[in-house]
């Protein structure tokens, strides 16, 4: 990888992402959301910032997107809505932008040599599990707007490197958590309401299961898949091999942090129940082979590192923890 871009730059995964690569002495282009602000997202006030060539713009806009593709090798494609209950009220908006906004980067890939695409999938995909662990043949079976628009990505990615040999691999997170993610996922909705003061922690469904990978491991997943010659072409699960239920979750959380505390089912957190996802643990048996990547880290410490960047500066005034964030 030589001259670098990484779409969704700003965002939670891909702020990460940005800082390891200028640490490996890649040189990036970052795509960001333009707004009023001329705000970079998370990458304002990283110390990357001066080592980063910035495209600020719209995915869904096929000119600004060759602009950021033109000159670059390798892209890593992240930019994507990905709310699972935002897509229940505007999934018109999750079709432009997950799978138009894919079509617009896997066109000017091709049309301009990129050497290699890495697409960013998501286990929401798979729906339900079937079986377990869930390997990459696992029927796919979205149960949500998101899960379908991130499906239709999937298949046009894989499509553009059948038909016209764009070198593709599309790599397939499981549950990601960490510093900066948003208070739309589970673990920093936790985290927030505790650090808020309360005692009664509202959540939605209890039950599901999910594998939940620290995302220090997630980014070398995509390095890996980055760096390596092999791997075109193919879907590479990034996980765990292992779940945890979200009650249980939210005791072991509330153990880490010292508090006690009561859980209460809100039923406006809750998903439509044929659209809950009720069980996913991954098998990561392809990623170890193929990008020899394992993750390093298991849930408590990579839970112990998050919960010390919530507590970290003004960190958590970042987040509206009084409020169910859609």
């Amino acid at each position: 990888m030589k001259k670098v871009l990484v779409t969704g730059a700003g965002g939670f995964i891909g702020s990460h992402l940005v800082e390891k690569l200028v640490q490996k002495g890649h040189e990036v282009k970052v795509f960001v959301r333009y707004n009023a602000r001329g705000s970079w997202g998370w990458l304002e006030g990283s110390e990357c910032t001066d080592n980063i060539e910035v495209v600020s713009g719209d995915i869904r806009d096929a000119d600004i997107v060759r602009h950021a593709v033109r000159g670059v090798d390798t892209v890593f494609h992240l930019a994507a809505l990905i709310g699972i209950p935002y897509s229940y009220v505007s999934p018109e908006a999750y079709v432009e932008t997950n799978i138009k906004g894919s079509l617009n980067i896997f066109q000017a890939a091709k049309d301009f040599g990129v050497k290699k695409v890495i697409h960013t999938s998501t286990s929401e995909i798979y729906g339900t599990a079937e079986f377990v662990p869930i390997h990459e043949k696992h029927p796919v079976n979205p149960q949500s707007p998101y899960a379908a628009s991130k499906s239709a990505a999937d298949s046009l990615s894989l499509s553009f490197f059948r038909s016209f040999d764009l070198p593709v691999v599309v790599v397939r997170p499981f549950n990601t958590y960490g510093p900066r993610q948003s208070a739309r996922a589970i673990i920093p909705t936790i985290i927030t309401q505790i650090l808020g003061g309360n005692k009664r922690i509202r959540l939605g469904s209890l039950t599901p299961t999910r594998d939940f990978t620290y995302v220090e491991d997630t980014v070398n997943g995509f390095m890996r898949a980055g760096e390596t010659g092999m791997g075109t072409g193919e879907i590479i699960n990034l996980g765990n091999n292992s779940e945890i239920s979200i009650g249980d979750l939210a005791c072991l959380i509330s153990q880490l942090m010292g508090v006690k505390i009561t859980i209460l089912e809100d039923n406006k957190r809750k998903r439509p129940v044929k659209s809950e996802v009720d069980r996913l643990m991954a098998d990561n048996s392809k990623a170890r082979r193929i990008l020899k990547w394992t993750p390093t880290h298991n849930l408590e410490q990579g839970l112990k590192k998050t919960i010390a960047w919530f507590k970290e500066g003004d960190n958590f005034k970042k987040y509206k923890s009084e409020i169910y964030n859609v």
